[in-house]
């Protein structure tokens, strides 16, 4: 079984509130709940409300089709929020 995580460290600067961080960040976890079969959460920096840090994982047994599957959240995830993507961390666990 392969366990493959992912940490999109998104920067919004529009954002002046925290209510309104989480209205994005709620948005954006629904948005990929309903798309793919992921843990998707809010993992980080909760009280900056310009920084939003989701992570989520994907369990399988093949590598190459987790990572294909995480690169494809991404991708997801860029396109649907006006949020910038600063950074990301990725890795595979093998169990």
């Amino acid at each position: 079984m392969v366990v493959s995580y992912c940490k999109l460290y998104l920067r919004a600067n529009w954002v002046h509130s925290l209510k309104e961080k989480r209205m994005i960040t709620k948005s954006i976890i629904g948005k990929v709940k309903s798309h793919y079969n992921v843990s998707i959460s809010e993992v980080e920096n909760q009280d900056a409300h310009k920084s939003i840090v989701i992570g989520f994982s994907v369990c399988g047994s093949d590598v190459l089709l987790n990572n294909k599957i995480v690169e494809e959240i991404i991708e997801y995830i860029e396109s649907s929020t006006d949020a910038y993507l600063e950074n990301v961390e990725k890795d595979n666990i093998i169990v």
